[in-house]
């Protein structure tokens, strides 16, 4: 019996053991999404209890208390940090086969030196010296946290709208040596069905200072707001779709759709897709210009538990997959900008895993020259984040395309303390070529071993965001 997650963990071969140990462990951290707040870095918040760390606003835990029958209360409600802390380790102690339960023994492992394991009896222990290292620690603040793993580099997530206050602070604080970039995320503007649709409008009026009164004045907006955010070093657009859809339309009809809905008009589902089409294609476009990363997350169904959403809101533990997701849609979204050569660098992300040999072969009909990999399938998503999840959305990209392009792992958190994902990742990773060398599928090439390994763990990301001074 091999012991609980000793330093091979997740790794079962020799050649899976060496290229982990020799070239994947000491490897930096480049985060290029994730949903981290920049008001906390820039404030170097020290946080008074595991708790808060752990269990503030982390909806893959709630999910897990919740199927383990424990109230609300204990979850999102108004017992106290200890009592959620108990919830939550009796839950976890119960976790077998769920990531949550390595995750968090890898978190208390790296950040907190504790090597035994979580549950209802060891609690108050773990409480008690999670809470002495985050209260007196001097490296276990949050900046203290992000220097502790490595990371050289954050992608917030940011809406045109927001003023990018805290990162323009950061930038100008050589105390902190990591980068935090903003990163584009529109859904807001793009969402016309949403009933604080006009609301959002009269916002981005205010940030842009310009009249919107047009589809057309919608994008020259837009593209106020995206040279404010280059000027702070973005380069990465992110969108939340339902589905990658293409529905053309001709440029009349979608003014003609964007000037109902500002008069209060009701949408149709098939204007909406019309909209939503044109809007995608101009921002693409607009990334091709600038050399801006757009990636694509879809495959989401949002919001499913009503009486808990009143409750609640949004993000809170109520999303689940969708299977609707025609690949052909997508594929034509991406042939209407390749037939200007106009598409960006692309990663495509589906929440559901059924879609990971449609979108590799859909890859391979958009590459070329520009960029190794420049259509990328982005790694296993939210639901598929685990050691199945992640073996099977790479073997899927190693049989259909370029595994060795592959810009790897994201944490996709608002936890600072989830960049042990990244090693989850990594061990996962070189187990699956690791299994490849020593079953004689891949020679035991150390040079090219290297470059893949390290590749996939950060230099390929670094090469296709094009980030400087790393």
């Amino acid at each position: 019996m091999k012991p609980f997650m000793d330093e091979d963990f997740l790794l079962t071969t020799e050649a899976a053991k060496q290229i982990y140990h020799e070239y994947a462990e000491k490897m930096p951290i480049l985060d290029y999404h994730c949903h981290i707040n920049p008001k906390e870095i820039c404030e170097d918040r020290r946080f008074e209890n595991i708790t808060q760390v752990w269990l503030g606003g982390d909806h893959y835990k709630w999910r897990l208390m919740r199927s383990a029958g424990v109230d609300e209360k204990y979850i999102t409600g108004d017992a106290t940090d200890r009592e959620k802390f108990q919830k939550w380790a009796e839950t976890i102690s119960m976790a077998i086969g769920n990531p949550l339960y390595h995750w968090s023994h890898l978190e208390l492992k790296r950040y907190f030196g504790y090597n035994g394991y979580l549950n209802g009896d060891t609690a108050e222990d773990v409480w008690n010296l999670c809470n002495d290292k985050l209260q007196n620690d001097p490296q276990m603040t949050v900046r203290g946290m992000i220097r502790k793993a490595g990371v050289t580099l954050i992608c917030t997530t940011d809406d045109p709208v927001d003023s990018l206050e805290y990162h323009d602070r950061l930038a100008a604080d050589d105390s902190f040596e990591v980068q935090v970039l903003p990163a584009w995320r529109p859904d807001k503007a793009m969402n016309l069905e949403k009933p604080e649709y006009l609301e959002y409008v009269k916002k981005l009026e205010e940030t842009s200072a310009m009249k919107i009164d047009s589809f057309k004045a919608l994008l020259a907006a837009l593209k106020v707001r995206m040279d404010y955010f280059a000027k702070r070093s973005c380069v990465v657009s992110d969108h939340a779709l339902e589905y990658v859809m293409y529905a053309p339309a001709s440029a009349e009809e979608i003014e003609a759709i964007f000037a109902k809905r500002l008069s209060g008009g009701r949408i149709s589902r098939q204007e909406e897709m019309q909209f939503k089409t044109a809007f995608m294609q101009a921002v693409g476009r607009e990334y091709h210009r600038r050399n801006w990363i757009m990636q694509l997350h879809y495959g989401c169904k949002r919001d499913n538990n009503t009486l808990y959403y009143k409750k609640l809101g949004p993000d809170t533990g109520f999303d689940c997959i969708n299977n609707y997701a025609p690949s052909s849609e997508m594929a034509d979204f991406l042939n209407s900008l390749i037939m200007t050569d106009e598409l960006p660098k692309t990663i495509l992300y589906s929440l559901n895993p059924n879609d990971n040999e449609a979108i590799g072969t859909i890859l391979g009909c958009f590459q070329d020259s520009t960029a190794a990999a420049k259509i990328q399938q982005g790694s296993a998503w939210w639901f598929n984040d685990h050691k199945t999840g992640m073996m099977q959305q790479m073997t899927s990209l190693a049989n259909l395309g370029y595994l060795a392009g592959f810009v790897g792992m994201l944490t996709d958190s608002r936890s600072f303390l989830s960049y042990t994902r990244h090693e989850y990742f990594r061990r996962v990773m070189c187990e699956l070529v690791g299994g490849w060398v020593e079953n004689g599928e891949f020679p035991n090439d150390r040079k090219s071993l290297e470059k893949i390994v390290k590749g996939i763990c950060y230099n390929n990301a670094v090469r296709y965001f094009g980030f400087q001074g790393l």
